[in-house]
């Protein structure tokens, strides 16, 4: 039977994916458990009928509180479980370091590394991850991991020599869940690549993994390999729908006492004078230094206002310069707040180390708002950078706190990469063709009128170009010439 406390926290918990802690009366975590609806998973285990199973009856009887950590999306909160029930080992979750009901995915140390479930995790010097509750989500991600990471599983004794043993790979690769390095079909090297990827995913960074795609994506395009390029587009896709970082703003209504006492304890951890109600994060986005943008995305009381968020092209810097580029757009952005257009923040959230902090500071302070609190959240490592000499400030996994700024930074980042593409394929469609000297509006609509697309003209041979009235040898091989300088925009140009 839930108490009145209980009971009142029932009716707070969001319908939403998440992970839940359950606490008895001395504090001590007692059960971690993910849900896709907390609040239907949750409320479930005081229903009359859960009470069945003696083991359940006692864990409920043993609570006094319940903490409930929101996430994007299941795979996320599957990849937080894990983590927080390692951190705690709490008992009703039963002794995970005795026990063998419990899976974990692990990554071999080996020239070709493979992925294989376990569930001993052993003292070899391989990478483990979990343990995990449900062996059937497990199965769910590694799914996900064998179509667009695909990874070796087989026990083959795989060394720089073995494909002169063996010259034909096996059926795992005829069949796209294997990169194939028992037939030399990859490096060592990209296969690594990979294998980073995949660990970046099961650490939950999402977000770098998907920058690190884009990267690859664009050096295919800029190569014409697009083939390549699209697949990697098709995985950047696949992880942004399955782990999205895209949030729509909930009505005012939902904020609740959870995200107040996550913004009273930000206001603690980073020495605000006020609590945050409001907090701008800045991104910076580009390709090779080219069509720089700034963007500012705006969380308010806990929660994304896509209504508010800003997009700044860059002006006044030339190259690659995250820096400056930084400085001008939160000069531009604070800028229309002091002329009344735009309300300041409680606290600027920065994308970066403490060298993006600097800049983003030096520009407030010559806007005159040297009162106004920033900090930057450096990735992999996830350190708080708030004043010039002191130590980051570091937060446990997991603190709603931290939670709540790395939604922040990543949606900027989401929202900065948008930006970008969007830009480019406007650019596109607009002018590629009017680069190229000796082409105008005229000449250019009846080159798309002839082949298509951009894309379909730059897969062609001068030969072929050169068949349209008008366009000689010398002109065909000028628009080849301009269409590959923007490969890496043509093939976004698809989407």
């Amino acid at each position: 039977m839930a108490t009145e406390r209980i009971t009142k926290l029932l009716k707070k918990l969001p319908d939403r994916p998440g992970v839940y802690l359950m606490r008895d009366a001395a504090g001590e975590v007692i059960y971690v458990g993910k849900a896709k609806s907390l609040k239907k998973r949750v409320s479930s285990y005081f229903r009359h009928d859960s009470f069945a199973s003696p083991r359940l009856r006692k864990l409920v009887q043993s609570i006094e509180d319940i903490s409930v950590i929101r996430t994007e999306s299941e795979v996320e909160a599957l990849i937080l479980e894990a983590k927080l029930i390692r951190k705690y080992s709490p008992f009703f979750n039963v002794d995970l370091k005795m026990s063998d009901r419990y899976p974990y995915i692990k990554i071999t140390r080996e020239l070709f590394p493979r992925i294989v479930v376990t569930r001993q995790r052993g003292k070899d010097d391989a990478l483990y991850f979990g343990p995990y509750v449900s062996a059937g989500d497990v199965r769910s991600l590694l799914r996900l991991i064998e179509r667009y990471f695909p990874l070796r599983i087989c026990a083959r004794d795989i060394d720089a020599s073995t494909p002169e043993k063996n010259g034909r790979p096996c059926l795992h690769y005829s069949l796209g869940r294997c990169l194939g390095p028992c037939a030399g079909l990859v490096s060592p090297g990209e296969y690594r690549e990979r294998v980073d990827d995949v660990i970046l995913l099961l650490q939950g960074q999402s977000s770098e993994v998907v920058e690190r795609l884009r990267k690859r994506m664009d050096r295919a395009a800029k190569s014409l390999a697009f083939e390549e390029a699209a697949r990697l587009r098709d995985t950047i896709r696949a992880i942004w729908r399955i782990t999205r970082q895209r949030i729509t703003s909930p009505l005012r209504e939902d904020f609740d006492g959870d995200m107040w006492q996550c913004l009273n304890r930000l206001q603690q951890e980073l020495r605000l004078p006020v609590i945050p109600w409001r907090i701008d994060g800045f991104d910076i986005s580009h390709m090779s230094g080219r069509e720089t943008y700034g963007v500012v995305v705006v969380f308010e009381q806990g929660s994304p206002n896509t209504s508010l968020y800003r997009r700044f092209r860059i002006k006044t810097v030339e190259g690659v310069d995250d820096f400056r580029s930084l400085e001008e757009t939160v000069t531009r952005r604070y800028g229309q707040s002091l002329k009344g257009s735009e309300p300041l923040p409680q606290l600027v959230l920065i994308d970066g180390g403490p060298v993006q902090l600097e800049f983003a500071r030096k520009a407030l302070d010559e806007l005159g708002l040297k009162d106004l609190p920033a900090v930057s959240l450096a990735k992999q490592e996830e350190l708080i950078y708030h004043t010039p000499g002191e130590e980051p400030l570091r937060l446990d996994f997991g603190d709603s706190a931290l939670r709540l700024l790395q939604r922040v930074r990543d949606e900027s980042h989401r929202f900065a990469i948008e930006s970008h593409r969007a830009s480019r394929s406007a650019r596109l469609r607009r002018s590629v063709l009017e680069e190229v000297p000796g082409i105008g509006r005229h000449r250019a609509a009846q080159l798309l009128g002839r082949f298509g697309s951009v894309r379909n003209m730059a897969a062609m041979s001068a030969e072929e170009l050169a068949t349209v009235p008008g366009i000689g040898p010398a002109m065909a091989e000028r628009i080849l010439s301009v269409l590959k300088e923007n490969a890496g925009g043509i093939e976004q140009e698809k989407n």
